[in-house]
């Protein structure tokens, strides 16, 4: 059984750490970051973290039911790292597209915290936040509910999965990364027009193209389709 969290107020009055830190729940989050980026997605434990937050690790379920609580919690700071710089605009597509490139780019600047919370809901506020968010600009452009909630699905998946796609490759080593990086040349472009023509025709474009997210123009293709949605409903293309 997952042991009680402790109200806010108790944990206030805890000592300090051994390195005279008193801890909080964000303390926590952020030293996991950390810990995540020095360790890796599988190197997160309560053992690991203890020792960098110079605490005892039960110290740990004072604030957390569990570690999979403290990964929400890591899942909730990401999405609440990306609402803190954007800005509404109430033009819908860029509003959407601003949020969208946010979101893409907190996880990423965690990208073993994005490996390890890209497919997780959090149910925490920030998380809370940004779907009411992306609900509200849909709903303010004038999509019916129904339609609002298929591109609301669309556009948080569609941002989560590149993040975590993306981060997986940034957590490789340099080394690992470049190869993969390099097959398009090494590879791919030597494959003949004979057996492989439209490869062939395109290894230069693939090449230029490949290393790089594709979450920008995916981004773009969902906001097109939102626009067509927007225009079927009576409501503009925004």
């Amino acid at each position: 059984m997952a042991k009680a969290v402790v109200p806010e107020t108790a944990r206030r009055r805890r000592r300090p750490t051994r390195s005279g830190t008193v801890l909080s729940e964000e303390i926590i989050v952020r030293t996991a970051l950390r810990v995540l980026r020095e360790h890796g997605s599988t190197g997160l434990t309560a053992r690991r973290l203890g020792a960098a937050l110079g605490a005892d690790p039960s110290t740990l379920y004072r604030y957390f039911a569990g570690m999979d609580d403290l990964t929400r919690a890591i899942g909730d700071e990401l999405m609440g790292q990306a609402l803190a710089g954007w800005e509404a605009t109430g033009d819908w597509r860029a509003d959407l597209r601003a949020l969208g490139l946010a979101v893409h780019a907190s996880y990423l600047a965690h990208p073993q915290a994005a490996v390890l919370t890209a497919s997780r809901v959090t149910g925490r506020p920030r998380e809370i936040a940004v779907d009411e968010t992306i609900l509200g600009i849909l709903r303010g452009a004038g999509l019916p509910d129904p339609a609002a909630v298929r591109v609301y699905h669309a556009f948080i998946d569609q941002s989560l999965a590149f993040a975590a796609l993306d981060a997986g490759s940034l957590a490789l080593t340099d080394e690992a990364r470049t190869a993969d990086e390099r097959m398009w040349e090494s590879t791919y472009a030597r494959l003949p027009a004979e057996s492989h023509p439209n490869i062939a025709a395109t290894a230069h474009l693939l090449a230029r193209r490949m290393p790089h997210s594709a979450y920008p123009a995916a981004l773009e293709m969902l906001l097109e389709h939102t626009a067509a949605q927007l225009a079927r409903a009576g409501a503009g293309s925004g």
